[in-house]
């Protein structure tokens, strides 16, 4: 299968990698396995690119690295999209992750309007209403650190740049 789409993403900090892995676990110990990549890393996607762009991807990837500095994100809700296939949980909008997303956008061929999220369970809207009470049950607001930049192509998934975001001063 070639490619399809390259994503710029902004991950999360390990201690919130194991709290959300452990929310995924007990999606999975009630039977809701999903359909979304295995093996990535919780993030918000930042953009996405044509795969034609890859060169201009990366740079846009390196300069935003250098440029903007580790950052706290409050998750706060959580929200499923329209066509009801995407449970996520969204942090509350502020300066740095609008500021990142504005230098990483600049490219960018996503469709419809940004919403900053994590994805929890990608699958068919009825699937997802039923994963909706068990996600319910152990989502907690939380702070999250946004403190490294992946870039990856799909599908298949293949690894192309991560870098972690500079650790004081800049944006």
């Amino acid at each position: 299968m070639a490619e399809e789409i390259l994503t710029l993403m902004a991950d999360l900090d390990f201690e919130n990698q194991v709290r959300m892995s452990g929310w995924y676990d007990a999606l999975k110990m009630a039977g809701f396995g999903g359909q979304q990549t295995p093996g990535l890393p919780y993030h918000i996607s930042m953009a996405t690119f044509s795969v034609d762009k890859e060169a201009e991807a990366i740079e846009i990837t390196k300069k935003a690295a250098e440029e903007f500095s580790s950052f706290s994100l409050d998750f706060s809700h959580i929200g499923i999209f329209p066509g009801g296939k995407v449970l996520f949980c969204a942090p509350e909008r502020n300066a740095q992750i609008e500021a990142l997303h504005e230098a990483c956008d600049r490219e960018s061929i996503h469709p419809f309007p940004w919403t900053p999220h994590a994805t929890m369970l990608i699958d068919e809207p009825d699937v997802i209403c039923a994963a909706l009470p068990v996600f319910l049950k152990s989502f907690s607001p939380f702070t999250a650190r946004i403190a490294r930049l992946h870039l990856c192509a799909f599908w298949p998934t293949r690894e192309i740049l991560s870098l972690d975001l500079k650790k004081t001063g800049g944006k």
